[in-house]
């Protein structure tokens, strides 16, 4: 028997969790639990599949698990719907999800999917994790944990090998389309903090919010977050939801409300017969708190879910410019329901559309002012476990001169050639090691470091954020 749960499910990130896939989002589910019947023409239907569970019981050369027969036809009639974000989650996943909605957790901060039997990272690990500081993305496949290869392996095995106490360290060997990189990474705890924010230092009159993620209190740590910034002097706002991979539903309708005047359209939901209900901006929303100062929304691949419903709202309803790159897509919307035995499926259940009516499902939103990261973002990260000296030709290579010509050395290609050596040795000098022209572990980590140093401080799409917010 199936039961409607009967509280929040939270948002899919946030833990290198079994079964979860990118950029998920959820609904507030009814107060009141309710069960749902098998009806004699279902189970008319299924007598197929009770008859085979029967002959595998009594004729199956061995003894059957008969969890495991239940769980494998559970999985496959989700499956069959070719939908990766309908899924059943056996007990032991489902444990793992709510652990990882807890105030903080200890991992390496992403989640985890399996596709065609290889873990991969399903969306953009949460910032400030070990799992972005080590130059993790969305897509990358898991080949290997600690030297033991995860092919074979269930997602909860893996995610199991990944999880560890703070201070420890994992190494992974990961692919990145046809390329493999090592990463190893210091487990520590991850914050659930969802809203972070500051005044810009060369701009003192504009506020900037960092949100993370739509989490249980997003929409009242933005409001906090917002009445400290006006306090600070901020009279114009950066809302940066890059890397937000979604979540909860009622916390982005009640964020994008604060920004919209009353009865203006947030989202629209449609469902299978194609009924479709406006979700519109109201006091019961925002409790009257309104943002009315001008405000620049950003984004980029990683914005999923509900962080594209908020972009939209915004954008649509209210002409808030968004500046970054083309969203995520992921236009539709899922609960939870969970069997006696504590085992859950996430079942898709609407259609998601913007307030024009609009499906960006698996198209993205393209905001008004697009501007990329630099091509070293996209690269893979360089290697600290082989050395790199003049002559040779690879792959590392190959992001070795990607990262160097961001930095601003002239190198491309493949090829070790001499101007990759000549900008290896002044990136040694710089940095107060041996000058030898000869890529070792510190320097490799010399230059990430130095790489993800100029993304901070030369934030090309904050940068055209403020130059909007000037012009307004």
């Amino acid at each position: 028997m199936v039961k409607k749960v009967s509280y929040r499910v939270f948002l899919g990130s946030l833990v290198a969790t079994a079964g979860l896939s990118a950029g998920m989002m959820y609904v507030y589910m009814d107060n009141q639990a309710e069960q749902t019947q098998v009806t004699t023409e279902s189970q008319g239907e299924l007598s197929k599949v009770q008859a085979l569970y029967e002959l595998l019981q009594t004729s199956y050369y061995q003894k059957v698990d008969t969890t495991a027969l239940i769980d494998g036809a559970l999985k496959g009639m989700t499956d069959s719907l070719d939908d990766p974000y309908t899924t059943y989650l056996e007990k032991s996943d489902a444990e793992d999800l709510s652990q990882s909605l807890a105030d903080s957790f200890e991992g390496i901060g992403a989640t985890l999917t399996l596709v065609d039997g290889v873990p991969q990272i399903a969306q953009a690990p949460i910032k400030g994790s070990p799992a972005e500081e080590g130059g993790l993305q969305a897509g990358d496949f898991i080949l290997s944990v600690d030297g033991k290869s995860t092919s074979g392996q269930t997602l909860t095995e893996v995610v199991s090998s990944i999880r560890g106490k703070k201070g420890t360290d994992v190494v992974l060997v990961l692919q990145r389309d046809t390329e493999q990189y090592t990463a190893t990474l210091t487990r520590d705890t991850i914050p659930m903090t969802t809203v972070t924010s500051s005044i810009d230092t060369e701009n003192p009159t504009i506020g900037k919010l960092v949100v993370s993620t739509f989490a249980e209190k997003t929409a009242s740590e933005f409001k906090e977050a917002i009445i400290a910034l006006r306090k600070q002097g901020a009279t114009q706002f950066v809302i940066d939801l890059r890397q937000n991979p979604g979540g909860l539903l009622d916390q982005v309708e009640q964020m994008a409300s604060m920004f919209l005047k009353d009865q203006a359209v947030i989202l629209q939901l449609e469902d299978r017969s194609g009924t479709s209900e406006k979700v519109v901006a109201s006091s019961e929303l925002d409790e009257g708190f309104k943002v009315t100062e001008p405000s620049v929304v950003l984004v980029d691949k990683g914005s999923a879910s509900a962080s594209e419903i908020f972009a939209g709202a915004v954008s649509e309803s209210a002409d808030v410019p968004l500046v970054g790159t083309k969203t995520f897509g992921k236009g539709t919307v899922q609960t939870i329901s969970q069997y006696s035995d504590g085992s859950e499926v996430k079942l898709t259940i609407k259609k998601w559309l913007t307030p024009k009516k609009e499906w960006i499902h698996e198209k993205g939103i393209t905001p008004n002012y697009e501007v990329d990261y630099p091509a070293y973002v996209y690269a893979t990260p360089l290697p600290t476990d082989i050395e790199m000296a003049l002559g040779l030709e690879s792959s590392n290579v190959k992001s070795l001169n990607t990262y160097l010509a961001g930095l601003g050395y002239k190198t491309s290609g493949d090829k070790y050639t001499e101007e990759t050596q000549a900008a290896v040795k002044d990136i040694q000098k710089k940095k107060q090691l041996t000058v030898t022209g000869i890529v070792d572990k510190k320097t490799a980590e010399a230059i990430s470091q130095a790489a993800a140093d100029q993304l901070k401080t030369n934030d090309d799409m904050m940068n055209k954020a403020i130059d909007v917010l000037k012009k307004e």
